[in-house]
Order: structure tokens, then C-alpha cells, then sequence
């Protein structure tokens, strides 16, 4: 939908302004493997620390996998529900915690991991596809169902589809998808020198 780009105070690449997370998705149209695997080649060349790639995906295509697919949606929150029950594709990103290279904890692998989701959604939004990254989701449920490592920090689960107009949603979601964007000022959020100290521009 158009009317949701970023209103950015100076403007930004297309594609940054492009994306966001909807809800409504298409249940009617499914996620080729072409472009399936577009969204995986644009996360396994994210950027990590000593490059070591720390991130694990679980993938269900509610095509291919329908039972595989009912399990990931069943570890999903009561209000993600109401709206993922649209989505063809659902993913979830994991981080491990040890570096391959060393065996030495890597802190890095969750920021790491987000950057491969964001690379994920971008891909996505190229392709004409949406994608909505979830916190609302039971991940030790997720874990156990889905053998997930101990080493391995289950993230991001991940609804990938096409969108869909709003009226396929219930009326309480439907408020959110339409709510206005926005986000607080740079001075919040941004800081130059010091702590506090927003930065001029």
C-alpha cells in the first residue's frame, strides 16, 4: 500500500522507505522456490563478526509441508494467530551463541541474526513479496518441537507472503495495519560525543 511508506525527515532509499511488516497476507498465492530461495541467498550474505554466519533458519512452505507448518503456527501467540493463519510461508531465525572458528562465546550472533532478517525482509520487499518478523511466539515450544540446539537462540519466527487488503483481517488487527506509521525523533534515539547528547543535523 502506498500511503505506508516512511515519512523520513530527509529522504532515504526506496527500498528502506518500501518496507514495513503488514498483516494482511494473501492466502491465495504462494511463494515460489525460486523466490524462496532469493530471501535464503540475501541472509547468507549478511554481514557478521569474523564472518561466521551465525544464524540457523527453520523454514516451513505450508505447500510442501502443511503438518510441518501447523506445528511452527501453533507456537505462535493467541493475537499472531488471527492473522498468520494467511501466511504461506513461516520461518525462524536462530542464533548460535559459540563461534564456529574458535569455540569462544560470540555475543555478536543475535545482532548478527538481525541483520540477516533484515536482509530477508528487503529481498523480500524487491520481490514484491511482505514479511512480518514475530516476537510473539512460545520459543521453547518452538524449540522442543523442532529439535532447535541448545547453542542455538530461537529469534525471529517470520511470516513471508504477498499482501493482501486489510478486510481479510478481524477488526482489531485491521487497526494496526491502517494505524499511521511512525517512529520517534532522531534526538531520542541518536547521540553525538556524549550520552544525551543528540546529534546535530
Amino acid at each position: 500500500m502506498e500511503n505506508r511508506l516512511a515519512q523520513t525527515r530527509v529522504p532515504i532509499d526506496a527500498l528502506l522507505a518500501r518496507r514495513w511488516s503488514p498483516r494482511a497476507f494473501d492466502s491465495g498465492r504462494a511463494v515460489s522456490r525460486e523466490q524462496l530461495a532469493a530471501l535464503l541467498e540475501a541472509a547468507r550474505w549478511a554481514p557478521s563478526c569474523n564472518g561466521d554466519e551465525p544464524w540457523c533458519y527453520l523454514v516451513w512452505d505450508r505447500g510442501r509441508d502443511a503438518q510441518g507448518w501447523q506445528k511452527a503456527f501453533e507456537c505462535l501467540s493467541e493475537n499472531n494467530r488471527k492473522w498468520c493463519k494467511n501466511v504461506p510461508v513461516l520461518m525462524l531465525s536462530c542464533a548460535g551463541s559459540i563461534f564456529g572458528h574458535s569455540g569462544k562465546p560470540n555475543r555478536f550472533a543475535q545482532h548478527d541474526t538481525g541483520m540477516a532478517d533484515l536482509s530477508i525482509a528487503l529481498q523480500a520487499t524487491t520481490l514484491g513479496l511482505i514479511v512480518h518478523q514475530m516476537g510473539g511466539y512460545d520459543a521453547a515450544k518452538a524449540r522442543a518441537a523442532f529439535d532447535v540446539p541448545e547453542e542455538y537462540t530461537p529469534m525471529a519466527m517470520i511470516a513471508v507472503g504477498y499482501e493482501a487488503s486489510p478486510d481479510v483481517l478481524d477488526d482489531e488487527t485491521k487497526q494496526k495495519e491502517l494505524k499511521a506509521r511512525s517512529r520517534k525523533p532522531l534526538e531520542t534515539r541518536f547521540f553525538e560525543g556524549a550520552w544525551g547528547k543528540a546529534v546535530e543535523l
